[in-house]
């Protein structure tokens, strides 16, 4: 989950509250403390709330949740006699802009590294690292409008952030920094999408880099903001950089963006939406019997949303722009529970009281643990979610070649909120090389394990994986662990036969199967996977399925 560090000066000022109360009522905002150092602290938030990834959006949230300016926040949006002309050749590259306008805001070093780590955790989170969506912001006072978004050859030349000399779009894909890191997204791409001003000076290359020409500085007093990607994203995106902008005094205005075969429209729309609850639907969900409907009105109104009292029990509650991880009912009656007040709400016994017993999975699994501290390894836990690129790409697997192997396909997030988190993991060895990269400063040698769930077929799997990495570890090494763990589980009939997994090294790889079905595969990891982890000694790994042991 996203950690922003927000220095207590900052914060203090924007706030006007002491470091002292904040750092007691942050948590009860949902929001985990991760450190506190002399002059900042880093504190975690939800991915779900991308509007407190900056100090500016967490100032306006403690100054609503503390009740110093509860309720709705409006901005107001004036024009700023800009155009935007879209260009017919950019719809096939990159569909989406929008635009805004953010004058007379003052920007000292606090600011603007703000304002960077907020575009930046955008760009990971709902932009899906730019892929969807991607911002750009610029010095104003280098642009001379009306400004263009078209789509040119990659023979085109400028300086990009950061260098001094011109280099073509095809160059900066295989030279500069971020366009080698995110050319990806214009794989297979003839034309590449860029922005332009009156006298044809580029702003931005999106979703790669900006021009060094708009560099925004401390002396920036008025910025051109630019949103480009796949889908509506862009709108929310703006949303959050617009309102986050205001809060550091910034006066929004709106840039006109004419489209191809549509009428001329402003961006941004900073218009609230509305839904309405029950109070009957509120005192069920949250549990609060007592809770009356002026209640929910307050509570709504320290997390930053309107409501108002309708007839039959039902409130009115109206959810500002930047929101937008309101998407039912539910949700508000979530923030309703929030800014009621955990530390308000009394813990109860239950009525009944049973004693339990181990459950037959977790005695089987805590046996398999006790085995591999026995083998001399380190028990990890890590995430279920994870993403296709460390599932597949980075193991040298085919997706479509685990249907293969075992009949089974992936679950994938329908609507995931970051690009680290796609899909359910169907293998556990790449959660270890990533432990393993993680501690690489570490001593070798290295032996960890982890026993959990992979899901396939929308069904739950438990496995064992183990890696051990050091300067000789090899296939026999993997065999022999193979051995003592087939032998403990007492499982029989089983046979070794050579593997086609590309994560493992050909001739030193093999499959482990049952009754003519896969259950587990070991060997040495293939040199270009450990390269793809960042490791540099060799790996063996494991994996077998316990489910049926």
């Amino acid at each position: 989950m996203p950690v922003i560090k927000l220095l207590y000066d900052d914060l203090e000022a924007l706030t006007g509250v002491s470091i002292g109360k904040i750092k007691e009522r942050l948590p009860l905002m949902c929001a985990d403390v991760e450190r506190t150092e002399a002059e900042y602290m880093d504190v975690e938030f939800f991915p779900n709330r991308p509007d407190l990834f900056s100090v500016e959006g967490v100032s306006r949230a403690l100054r609503q949740f503390l009740g110093i300016k509860p309720g709705l926040v409006t901005y107001e949006v004036a024009k700023s006699g800009i155009d935007m002309v879209v260009e017919p050749s950019v719809l096939d590259v990159r569909p989406y802009l929008v635009c805004c306008v953010i004058r007379d805001v003052h920007l000292d070093s606090h600011a603007i590294e703000s304002l960077m780590l907020l575009q930046e955790h955008l760009h990971r989170g709902m932009g899906r690292n730019r892929e969807n969506v991607s911002i750009g912001v610029h010095d104003l006072a280098r642009v001379k409008p009306p400004l263009r978004y078209l789509a040119v050859d990659p023979s085109f030349s400028f300086v990009p952030l950061d260098y001094e000399e011109e280099m073509s779009m095809a160059e900066i894909l295989e030279r500069h920094p971020k366009g080698i890191g995110y050319r990806y997204i214009l794989e297979g791409k003839s034309k590449y999408p860029l922005i332009l001003d009156s006298n044809s000076n580029t702003l931005s290359f999106p979703p790669i880099i900006n021009a060094e020409r708009t560099r925004v500085t401390e002396s920036t007093t008025d910025l051109f903001i630019d949103v480009t990607g796949l889908n509506d994203s862009v709108s929310r995106a703006l949303s959050i950089i617009a309102s986050a902008l205001a809060e550091r005094g910034g006066q929004i205005q709106s840039v006109l963006l004419h489209l191809p075969d549509e009428e001329p429209k402003e961006t941004p729309r900073l218009v609230s939406s509305t839904m309405a609850i029950s109070m009957n639907e509120a005192k069920s969900l949250t549990g609060i019997t007592d809770l009356s409907m002026a209640d929910c009105k307050n509570c709504c109104e320290r997390m930053g949303l309107g409501a108002e009292a309708k007839a039959d029990g039902m409130l009115e509650v109206r959810i500002p722009a930047y929101r937008y991880d309101i998407l039912h009912t539910w949700d508000i009656i979530e923030d309703i529970a929030i800014g009621y007040g955990y530390d308000r709400l009394k813990p109860e016994l239950p009525a009944t009281m049973l004693i339990g017993e181990a459950h037959p999975v977790e005695e089987r699994n805590s046996a398999v643990r006790e085995l591999m501290i026995g083998l001399g390894y380190f028990e990890v836990l890590t995430f279920t979610l994870t993403s296709e690129r460390k599932q597949f790409e980075l193991m040298q697997r085919e997706k479509g070649e685990l249907a293969k192997r075992s009949s089974a396909f992936v679950v994938e997030v329908a609507s995931p909120i970051s690009s680290e988190h796609t899909m359910l993991r169907c293998s556990i060895l790449p959660n270890l090389l990533e432990i393993l990269s993680l501690n690489k400063h570490r001593d070798l040698p290295q032996r960890i394990f982890e026993v959990g769930p992979v899901v396939l077929n929308v069904n739950e799997e438990y496995r064992l994986a183990c890696v051990s990495t050091h300067a000789n570890a090899n296939f026999a090494e993997a065999k022999s662990v193979v051995d003592a763990v087939l032998k403990e589980l007492v499982l029989e009939d089983v046979d070794v036969v050579v593997s086609g997994d590309g994560a493992f090294m050909e001739g030193r790889r093999a499959d482990i199967v049952i009754g003519g079905e896969i259950i587990g595969t070991f060997g040495e990891l293939h040199p270009e996977v450990i390269t793809n982890f960042g490791l540099y000694y060799p790996v063996l790994g494991f994996e077998l399925s316990i489910s049926s042991v």
